[in-house]
C-alpha cells in the first residue's frame, strides 16, 4: 500500500495549476490574435472601399470635364439646357454648377481698390436673399482685406470658396448654405452669365431691374429663349435707360463647380471641385476636396 505523500500531492496540484495557467494564457493570446486579425481585415476592407470610391470620384470628375468640353465645342453659349447641367446618376452621383451664374466675390476688388459698384450689387443681392446687412458688410470687409491695397500686403488669406467664411460673426451654417446658390469665389474677375443666373443675381447686378421683372426675364429665358449676346440681354430688359456697355452680363462661362459622391456598400466618398474651362483647351481642375 502506497503511503500518502504531501509533497507529491503538492507537486501534482502545482502542475495542474501551471497547466491551467498556460491554457488560459494561450486562450488569451489566441483571442488577441483573432481580434487583431479581425481589426486588420476590417481596416483592409475599408481601405479597399475608400480606394474604389476615389476611383469612382475620379471617373465622375473626368466625365464632368468631358461634358464641359463637348458643350463648348458644340455651342459658344453656356446654357442650362446643355448636358453638363443635368444631374449625373449611377455609381457616381453629382452635378455641375455654373459659378458664373452667381455673384463673384472677387469682383469686389478692382486694381487693388474696392469696387463701389460691385459692393452695391453685392449689398442688393444680400438684401434679396435675406442676409443681414451687418453680415454682408463683414463679408465684404473680409474679402477686401484678403487682397493687397495701396502697396500694403493682404491682412487675411484669400478665399477659395464660401466655406472659408465659416465662423464669421453672424454667419450661421444655414445662411452660408443658402448663399452657395447665389455667390461664388473665383480666382479672377468675371461677368455674370445671363443664361444661367438666378433672378436674384440678375436683379442685383442690373440696378434698374427689379426682382419681379427679373423673374419674368428668367422664365422667358428658361422656356428656350436663350440670350445670344449681351446686346440681346439688354434689349430684352426693356429698360431704355440701360446702356449695353454698363451691364456686366455675358452669355458664356469658364468656371464650374462639381459636387458629387460615390457609394460603395455602406461607405460614401464625396468630392467638391472647381473646374476652369478655357476656350482652347480641355477643362482643368483648379482645386478639389475629397471627404468621407
Amino acid at each position: 500500500m502506497k503511503r500518502y505523500s504531501p509533497t507529491a500531492a503538492k507537486q501534482r496540484g502545482m502542475a495542474i495549476i501551471s497547466a491551467l495557467l498556460i491554457a488560459a494564457v494561450v486562450a488569451v493570446m489566441a483571442g488577441a490574435m483573432l481580434t487583431r486579425q479581425s481589426v486588420f481585415t476590417r481596416s483592409l476592407e475599408a481601405e479597399q472601399l475608400r480606394i474604389q470610391g476615389q476611383w469612382l470620384l475620379q471617373g465622375g470628375l473626368e466625365r464632368s470635364q468631358q461634358l464641359l468640353w463637348d458643350a463648348r465645342q458644340k455651342d459658344v453659349l453656356t446654357r442650362l439646357d446643355q448636358p453638363w447641367a443635368r444631374a449625373q446618376t449611377g455609381v457616381f452621383e453629382g452635378r455641375l454648377e455654373d459659378e458664373q451664374g452667381k455673384f463673384n466675390l472677387r469682383n469686389l476688388v478692382n486694381r487693388q481698390q474696392p469696387d463701389t459698384e460691385q459692393l452695391q450689387s453685392f449689398e442688393r443681392l444680400c438684401r434679396l436673399i435675406d442676409v443681414d446687412p451687418a453680415v454682408s458688410r463683414r463679408i465684404s470687409q473680409r474679402v477686401i482685406a484678403s487682397y493687397p491695397q495701396n502697396g500694403l500686403p493682404a491682412r487675411y488669406p484669400m478665399l477659395r470658396s464660401l466655406d472659408d467664411l465659416s465662423g464669421l460673426e453672424g454667419l450661421d451654417p444655414l445662411m452660408l448654405q443658402r448663399m452657395q446658390r447665389y455667390i461664388s469665389v473665383l480666382p479672377g474677375q468675371t461677368w455674370v452669365n445671363g443664361n444661367t443666373a438666378s433672378a436674384e443675381v440678375l436683379s442685383a447686378v442690373v440696378p434698374q431691374l427689379n426682382l419681379a421683372q427679373a423673374h419674368g426675364l428668367v422664365a422667358e429665358r428658361d422656356s428656350g429663349r436663350w440670350f445670344i449676346n449681351r446686346g440681346d440681354f439688354v434689349n430684352r430688359l426693356q429698360l431704355p435707360q440701360v446702356a449695353v456697355d454698363t451691364v456686366q452680363v455675358g452669355i458664356t462661362s469658364e468656371w464650374f463647380r462639381l459636387r458629387g459622391q460615390a457609394r460603395r456598400e455602406q461607405r460614401r466618398v464625396t468630392i467638391d471641385a472647381l473646374l476652369h474651362r478655357a476656350e482652347a483647351r480641355q477643362p482643368e481642375v483648379i482645386w478639389s476636396r475629397v471627404g468621407v
